[in-house]
C-alpha cells in the first residue's frame, strides 16, 4: 500500500470533504490547493507500458511522500481534537515519526488512534469488524516506538484491514 492509497482510504472511511482535506493539510504545515489535493487523491497507474508514452502528459497525479502523509496525519489530529497548547521548552513542530517506508503503517495507526480518540479495545473491535483477530499484546507491539525491544512492524494486512474496519464503523 502506498501513501496515496492510505490517504484515499482514510478520506473515504472518515468521509472527509475536499475543502476539509485542504484545511487538514494546512493544519499539518503543507499548503495545497483543492486541485493539488485532488491530484494526490487519484490512484497511480502502475502500468509501465503507458508510463513511457504518457510520462510528459500525465500531470494528473501527485505522489504523496512520507513527509506529506505525516503532515496530513498531524493536521488530522489538530482538525479532530483542536490545537495543542505548547508548553514552555517544548518545540513547536513535532519530530518526524516516519523514518522509512517500513514505519508508515505504524505511524498511521498511532496518529489515527490519537485523532479519533480510540482506545486499544476500539482498534481491536475495528480490526475484528474487518475480519482480523489481534490480541492486545500484538496491538501494543504495533503501537510502540520504533527501536523499542517489543516494536513490531505493522504490515499492509493490518493497515488495510484497519482502514476497512474504519470504513465499516464510520460509513456503515
Amino acid at each position: 500500500m502506498d501513501n496515496n492509497d492510505i490517504l484515499i482510504r482514510l478520506r473515504y472511511a472518515l468521509d472527509i470533504k475536499d475543502q476539509d482535506m485542504v484545511e487538514i493539510f494546512n493544519l499539518g504545515g503543507e499548503d495545497f490547493t483543492k486541485e493539488e489535493v485532488a491530484k494526490i487523491l487519484t490512484k497511480s497507474d502502475d502500468s509501465y507500458e503507458e508510463e513511457d508514452e504518457n510520462a510528459s502528459e500525465n500531470d494528473d497525479h501527485i505522489k504523496c511522500t512520507n513527509s506529506m502523509l505525516e503532515s496530513f496525519l498531524n493536521g488530522l489530529i489538530t482538525f479532530k481534537r483542536g490545537p495543542q497548547e505548547t508548553k514552555p521548552g517544548q518545540p513547536n513542530k513535532p519530530d518526524r515519526s516516519i523514518k522509512n517506508h517500513a514505519s508508515v503503517n505504524n505511524v498511521m495507526l498511532k496518529k489515527v488512534k490519537i485523532a479519533l480518540k480510540l482506545t486499544s479495545e476500539d482498534i481491536i473491535e475495528i480490526l475484528d469488524e474487518a475480519g482480523v483477530t489481534i490480541t492486545k499484546g500484538e496491538l501494543s507491539a504495533l503501537l510502540r516506538k520504533e527501536g523499542h525491544k517489543n516494536y513490531k512492524e505493522c504490515g499492509d494486512k493490518y493497515a488495510r484491514n484497519f482502514l476497512k474496519g474504519l470504513t465499516i464503523k464510520y460509513r456503515g
